[in-house]
């Protein structure tokens, strides 16, 4: 349902890695809401989330029709199609050193996790999905 993405430098995969934790999603139609878009939730990175209060403040990751937030910053949702089983991401994320566009791809799989990697595939995290 959804493919892969890529990145445009390396900080978008730093913004959008989050060990560094960060995300970013896009559903196929800007009149979506939150509900009706695949990704949005909260999320540990590389980490199963607990959902009791006591997950690393720094693996969190929230991702919702508009953006991605994580320890590392905001990343805006500019635009994402699905590829298959995977969807296709295009961001913009803000640093101290300016506004960083790049492509990330976000797999589901079955465990109920999302596989995500940049355009270069020099970020790789798996988001584990936190209990509602």
């Amino acid at each position: 349902m959804f493919k892969t993405i890529t990145t445009v430098a390396k900080p978008v995969a730093a913004c959008v890695s989050f060990a560094p934790v960060l995300l970013a999603l896009l559903a196929a139609g800007s009149a979506c809401a939150d509900d009706d878009f695949p990704l949005s939730g909260n999320y540990t990175q590389n980490v199963a989330c607990k959902g009791d209060g006591s997950d690393p403040k720094e693996a969190k990751v929230t991702i919702s029709l508009q953006e991605i937030d994580s320890n590392m910053g905001v990343c805006t949702i500019l635009d994402s199609k699905r590829n298959g089983g995977s969807l296709l991401v295009h961001v913009e994320c803000k640093f101290a050193g300016g506004p960083v566009m790049g492509d990330i791809t976000f797999t589901p799989k079955p465990n109920n996790t999302l596989e995500f990697v940049d355009r270069d595939s020099t970020y790789k995290a798996v988001l584990y999905r936190c209990p509602k």
